[in-house]
């Protein structure tokens, strides 16, 4: 019985602490149209967050970057890193970090906030936080 009891504490509390990483794919939603863009994996590198691009939801799947500049010029979108070096900043948020938009081939400021357990806030800004475009991403 303390075996099954103990168990169960410990599954409950893993599923817990797992919940409050922002590790794992998302589907990304366009802030100004409300549709699926596609899905980012998120991922854990020395201690900082990075998102690739693992499939776009739309007709553009072949879609390159032709508006980036460097690495990244005329590259495909899929496999593609555009979220790197995100910091932990508290219990459920993530800054420091930049985020690319191959729609423009901007690179901006970057901050993440688990706001519930499968809805990440990704905020893109430039300087400071208050200038900026907010997005939700959902858990896969």
């Amino acid at each position: 019985m303390k075996n099954l009891l103990f168990t169960g504490l410990f599954l409950f509390l893993g599923t817990f602490l797992i919940a409050q990483s922002a590790v794992g794919t998302w589907k990304t939603v366009d802030d100004e149209s409300g549709e699926a863009k596609s899905y980012i994996q998120i991922y854990e590198k020395d201690g900082e967050l990075y998102g690739k691009v693992i499939e776009i939801l739309s007709d553009k799947k072949d879609a390159v970057c032709s508006s980036c500049k460097g690495k990244n010029k005329n590259k495909p979108i899929v496999g593609m890193v555009v979220l790197e070096g995100v910091e932990k900043d508290g219990k459920n948020k993530w800054d420091d970090g930049k985020i690319l938009d191959p729609n423009n081939g901007k690179t901006y400021d970057v901050s993440l906030e688990l706001v519930e357990k499968n809805k990440l806030k990704v905020r893109g800004y430039i300087g400071f936080s208050m200038l900026g475009r907010t997005q939700y991403w959902y858990r896969k």
